[in-house]
């Protein structure tokens, strides 16, 4: 085999293996969607919106978290998470829930947590500082 043939041969396998992880790739990755969309998503999906904090609750017999949120266009849903509530939910505004939608819930099999307290400048929270 000669010098360009090997050239050849190398960049056609590498333009296979770059297309096979570009696909395998794209199928991990979960679209950010409203409810509506993940009722008729086949695939895990994201959905961000507001936690209900005082329907959250935690059965220990089944092992879930289950509260309901609404998205972000207003769609309230029962999330269904099968593990213990996040350290850091009853202070979160907002969460993502990564799964799918079965049997009239969405079914997280990951929560995500946003608490904006943690952003925030602690300089705001200083009126002196403000005015300087």
């Amino acid at each position: 085999m000669n010098h360009k043939m090997r050239v050849a041969f190398g960049v056609a396998a590498l333009a296979v293996f770059g297309t096979m992880a570009f696909l395998n790739f794209n199928k991990t990755v979960a679209p950010y969607v409203p409810f509506a969309e993940a009722k008729a998503a086949e695939r895990t999906v994201q959905v961000a919106g507001a936690p209900n904090h005082e329907a959250a609750r935690f059965d220990p017999s089944l092992k879930q978290f289950q509260f309901t949120m609404s998205d972000e266009h207003g769609e309230v849903m029962p999330v269904i998470f099968t593990g213990v509530k996040p350290g850091n939910f009853d202070e979160a505004e907002k969460v993502v829930v990564i799964g799918k939608y079965q049997e009239g819930a969405f079914h997280a099999n990951q929560i995500l947590v946003k608490c904006p307290s943690k952003y925030n400048d602690a300089t705001t929270d200083d009126p002196a500082k403000e005015a300087s």
